[in-house]
């Protein structure tokens, strides 16, 4: 099988295939409209003339192709505000549809547009690195950032399809497709079983093998597919997906988000392994260690204020009201495959935890 249907509100399909057929897997789906097509400036000279081609042949009228700048300050309100204006400029109709062809920045931006242009348009998924096809396309969670949070502003848009085709992954350089390999480390720690054997053909997925790549990919959907499906709106269980990102958004936003997601993930899920090693007597440290290694990520990331990264998980989106000040909630592992969410944290726990992933 190279599909997961999410069984959302609205379900759909994700599709995971080499040598995708963009416009039979779109025309299953969707009937033609008219669309606009969101890239950026890396991946739109690669993929955009062949998806808007392929779009054409399905019967679909591509208004324009709108290219916002590549990384993540595309994710604010500022290029926000350029693309809604692009959409209404070119007159895509409540009706239209947003095609994002991207990875995760495009995907996310590109959601939150569909999410508010007109009060909700069809919104479907394209997505071109590893990190967004095993993570940031399914589940509906949608956004933009702030200079003081990640991911402060947003919305859930269920797309209507994700088509993941694999022969983009190629043109991805080989520190790309480690940051998607952190996402896979982390939902085959928390799914444990067959995803987590799964896990020693990290090297494999590395140097491209398809085969590979495929399966790793579709354990991730399925598995986050079943976790969206039991808690869509993120009110309980799909807690847990946070795993490395509580400590990890934080890095992000201290280091001005130069720091790429999936190293800053990996650094959180270390320093989330050493916090439940205290607190459940359980050591997966050198497991972490030894999977990162063979993704090809870094075990720590370069030196950022730890007061800065504090400081921004006092303000996630995850904090809720009687949380205490100074304390955080994290999700932690009492082995593999059995995560603990909403573990309180200690201002002081925290700091050491962080201090620990920093180069020296």
């Amino acid at each position: 099988m190279s599909s997961v249907t999410v069984d959302a509100t609205t379900p759909y399909e994700v599709r995971v295939e080499p040598a995708l057929d963009l416009a039979g897997t779109v025309s299953a789906t969707l009937s033609p409209g008219t669309a606009v097509i969101l890239t950026d400036s890396d991946v739109g000279p690669l993929h955009a003339p062949s998806a808007e081609e392929a779009l054409r042949s399905a019967g679909w009228v591509v208004l324009n192709t709108v290219t916002v700048p590549t990384g993540e300050a595309s994710k604010s309100l500022s290029v926000y505000e350029e693309v809604v204006r692009s959409l209404a400029r070119a007159g895509l109709p409540r009706s239209g549809t947003l095609f994002a062809l991207g990875g995760g920045v495009v995907g996310d931006l590109g959601g939150f547009v569909a999410s508010s242009y007109m009060r909700g348009i069809d919104f479907v998924q394209l997505p071109t690195s590893l990190l967004a096809m095993v993570d940031s396309s399914v589940g509906g969670k949608v956004g933009l950032d702030l200079p003081e949070g990640k991911n402060l502003i947003g919305a859930f848009l269920q797309p209507r399809l994700v088509a993941a085709n694999l022969d983009w992954l190629e043109t991805l350089p080989p520190r790309e497709v480690s940051q998607g390999l952190a996402e896979v480390v982390k939902m085959g720690l928390l799914a444990g079983g067959k995803f987590f054997e799964d896990l020693s053909r990290l090297e494999a997925a590395r140097s491209g093998e398809v085969e590979t790549l495929q399966a790793l990919i579709l354990h991730s959907v399925r598995y986050k597919a079943a976790i969206v499906a039991e808690d869509e709106r993120e009110a309980g269980l799909r807690a847990v997906l946070n795993y490395g990102h509580t400590i990890g958004h934080g890095l992000e936003a201290a280091a001005g988000y130069d720091l790429p997601h999936g190293e800053a993930v990996a650094a959180g899920m270390l320093s989330a392994a050493r916090l439940g090693s205290e607190r459940f007597g359980t050591d997966l440290l050198p497991t972490h260690e030894d999977l990162l290694r063979s993704a090809g990520l870094p075990l720590e990331v370069p030196t950022v204020d730890v007061e800065t990264v504090l400081a921004a998980m006092g303000r996630d989106k995850k904090r809720r009201n009687s949380d205490r000040p100074g304390e955080y909630r994290f999700v932690l592992l009492r082995d593999v495959g059995r995560p603990e969410r909403d573990v309180p944290v200690g201002i002081a726990e925290a700091r050491h935890a962080i201090g620990a992933v920093l180069a020296n």
